[in-house]
């Protein structure tokens, strides 16, 4: 009976089942498991690693300074551990400045929140308003095959080649951001790389000519973004932490950095020239590339683009005057230039804007109606950038406002013995290989151009002396694919490995180093005025 009356119980009641309990609590004890192992990850560790060494700094470190400098290093170390280990996305770190000043009692939340916006920024914003017009109206393509085609040679020459494709990625990079810059131009040097024969059917000089096509596209990008304040965020990073970090001084104008980055640029890019000829460009590549490379089909690609539309003659237009504009604000302290009609209240950011403005009022005479450029267009705004540029800014103000920069500058004393000769080349070299391990090149120089200001006024040397050739060298990401989402994508195409990169990105790394060294000290002091006393 009682057998019968269990067996029916059982069988009737699907709710209490015997031999399932078993496996139910198994299915508890994985769940359990899987969330345990979900939650103590790599990641989740970097997440808590940053405010915890935040409160070990506010708890344990005892300054010779005012409380909130102390509070200060400890948000620096929450903010660089979460830059570095990318515990959150870079973006979203950058914003933790804007609640953590006011919660320490570093600085107020108005206050803060205006290092987000000022004139740097909005010249982020509109030259790649600019930027996004250029790459909808396919302007970029057609410089590039007129370059080209100019320096192609008949019969074909590769060096010279090589020297044209140069050329119009540096020209394009002087404007465009280095992502888009590389983005936009990849398709141009996989162009030309489809034009040669399967991999497995080259001979060694067109193999060795293909990967210095992509190669050529890897490294002119950066290189040509040193050139304009535009031109990468590195470049806005310095003279935004100038104008924070020394705001009485006179803030460098568009035409200042130009001045300087541009010599500078020109050099660096023929070394690469020089070196990518000497290792990618062997005697006799010219006979073996005659039959796949000529004029012939460089103007047929050209002609598919058809006649220069109303647009693309508009967003040219806009883009040289912009240039113009920027060239001609500020010339010299003799030759005051239009901005002195404006008392000196028009900066190159709300020229960027004037301009950007137009392309919104232009019709692209497509459809009634259409502009040039419309809002949906603009989705891809690098908002990350502006973040970070934001949170530099208010990180230097608030080194600066809590005491810690005298903390600082009294920990590096021990360098103002050092010759100045000596300490451009080793901070340029640490610059330039800590940015090979920190995938944005503007994290590395929002880390370490404040620091280096610090330790020039330690010297008693001008601060732009260090601030300058360090900020540039974090551009010097040569030697990894990771480095940089700009060797990403030269490395994405297949036609290059990392001995490719390796063999190329050593000399030019050094090139470039040796570069820094000696322009800085002469044609920097000449153009940053920086021998008319240290600051």
């Amino acid at each position: 009976m009682i057998g019968e009356h269990t067996e029916s119980h059982v069988s009737g009641d699907h709710k209490v089942p015997l031999l399932p309990v078993q496996e139910a609590a198994e299915g508890t004890h994985g769940r359990l498991s899987f969330t345990l192992k979900s939650i103590l990850t790599l990641q989740n560790f970097y997440v808590i690693l940053g405010p915890l060494l935040s409160l070990l700094i506010c708890f344990c470190v005892k300054l010779d300074a005012p409380p909130t400098s102390q509070k200060m290093l400890g948000v620096i170390a929450w903010v660089f551990t979460w830059w570095v280990t990318q515990a959150v996305p870079l973006p979203v770190t950058s914003m933790c400045p804007l609640f953590l000043f006011p919660i320490f009692g570093i600085a107020s939340a108005d206050s803060v929140a205006h290092s987000y916006m000022d004139d740097v920024i909005t010249l982020v914003l509109g030259s790649f308003i600019l930027a996004l017009a250029v790459e909808r109206y396919n302007v970029h393509r057609r410089l590039a095959f007129n370059v080209t085609l100019l320096f192609c040679g008949d019969p074909v020459n590769p060096a010279l080649l090589l020297l044209g494709l140069c050329a119009t990625i540096f020209f394009v990079s002087m404007w465009l951001h280095n992502v888009a810059t590389a983005v936009m131009m990849m398709p141009v040097a996989t162009g030309i790389v489809q034009r040669l024969p399967a991999v497995h059917e080259q001979s060694d000089a067109v193999n060795k000519f293909c990967r210095a096509v992509i190669l050529t596209v890897v490294y002119a990008t950066p290189i040509g973004g040193i050139s304009t304040l535009t031109g990468t965020g590195v470049n806005l990073i310095i003279i935004g932490m100038w104008k924070s970090l020394f705001p009485e001084a006179k803030p460098i104008s568009f035409n200042t950095w130009f001045f300087y980055g541009f010599p500078v640029a020109i050099v660096i890019l023929l070394c690469f020239w020089c070196i990518i000829c000497l290792l990618y460009v062997p005697k006799g590549s010219g006979r073996a590339l005659s039959s796949y490379l000529d004029r012939t089909h460089l103007k047929r690609d050209l002609e598919a683009l058809g006649p220069m539309a109303f647009a693309e003659k508009m967003v040219l237009s806009v883009f040289g005057l912009l240039i113009v504009l920027w060239m001609t604000r500020r010339i010299t302290d003799d030759i005051p230039g239009w901005g002195s009609l404006f008392h000196g209240l028009v900066g190159d950011g709300s020229v960027s804007v004037m301009v950007a403005v137009l392309l919104f009022i232009i019709p692209n005479m497509k459809q009634e109606g259409e502009k040039l450029m419309s809002w949906n267009d603009c989705k891809r705004l690098p908002w990350n950038l502006i973040l970070l540029l934001g949170a530099g800014f208010a990180i230097a103000d608030g080194v600066q406002s809590s005491g810690l920069a005298d903390v600082l500058s009294r920990a590096l004393d021990f360098l103002q013995d050092v010759p100045y000769l000596a300490i451009v080349p080793a901070v340029s070299l640490i610059c330039s290989i800590i940015t090979e391990f920190i995938t944005s090149n503007d994290a590395t120089a929002t880390l370490l151009v404040p620091l280096l200001y610090h330790i020039a006024r330690t010297m008693h040397v001008h601060p732009l002396l260090l601030m300058v050739p360090g900020g540039i060298a974090t551009e010097f990401a040569f030697w990894l694919p990771t480095s940089t989402p700009s060797n990403v994508v030269g490395f994405a195409t297949g036609h290059i490995e990392i001995r490719d990169m390796l063999k190329v990105g050593v000399p030019l790394k050094i090139a470039g180093i040796v570069v820094l060294s000696i322009l800085m000290p002469s044609l920097g002091a000449l153009v940053f005025r920086t021998n008319t006393g240290t600051q």
